[in-house]
């Protein structure tokens, strides 16, 4: 008996704790969240290298087929800078990876943040999900968050190939990305 009246104790103690604690977290949390609503929008222009030569490169193939080029997974830490040359000023990195998602054209699935370390956006970054038809002349893919100044981000990235070669795979690409953020 006793064993029980601790048991019925013990439950209604932490059920109350479970219940009150999660409501004013919940409360202060919403009100923080009130006084931020004021949204901006913000237009971003680098360019993303990404490069597989070399004694450095920075995207590497972490998984793939034996044979055929469906399912490569390539695992990135690519530069983003101001202007088209390498040797431009470092704006940032593109951390994540990319996959060959389609078997019919050449075309990537896009799982990347863009950390940036330069201006007001250091310590910020954006996080793109989606698709990138590489082909295409202009390739658009979704904003889907971000942190610090890009808190609660949503937007796009449109992508245009500057520099491609073929033999090493290597490329330069431009990015115009607008997206709304707090």
């Amino acid at each position: 008996m006793a064993s029980f009246l601790t048991y019925t104790t013990l439950f209604s103690l932490f059920s109350t704790f479970s219940i009150t604690i999660p409501a004013a977290f919940s409360q202060q949390f919403a009100e923080e969240i009130a006084t931020m609503r004021l949204e901006k929008v913000s237009h971003l222009h680098f360019y993303f290298h990404d490069i597989l030569s070399g004694k450095n490169p920075t995207a590497t193939q972490i998984a793939g087929p034996k044979k055929g080029h469906f399912g490569v997974t390539m695992m990135v830490d690519d530069a983003l800078t101001e202007g088209p040359e390498p040797s431009s000023k470092l704006l940032g990195r593109a951390q994540g990876l990319y996959a060959l998602s389609a078997q019919q054209e050449p075309a990537l699935l896009m799982v990347m943040n863009f950390a940036f370390m330069e201006g007001k956006y250091n310590g910020s970054s954006i996080s793109v999900l989606g698709r990138n038809p590489v082909m295409h002349a202009v390739r658009e893919m979704p904003i889907v968050g971000g942190s610090g100044l890009f808190r609660y981000a949503r937007g796009y990235a449109l992508a245009h190939t500057v520099w491609f070669d073929g033999k090493t795979g290597d490329a330069i690409v431009e990015y115009n990305v607008s997206v709304l953020h707090f």
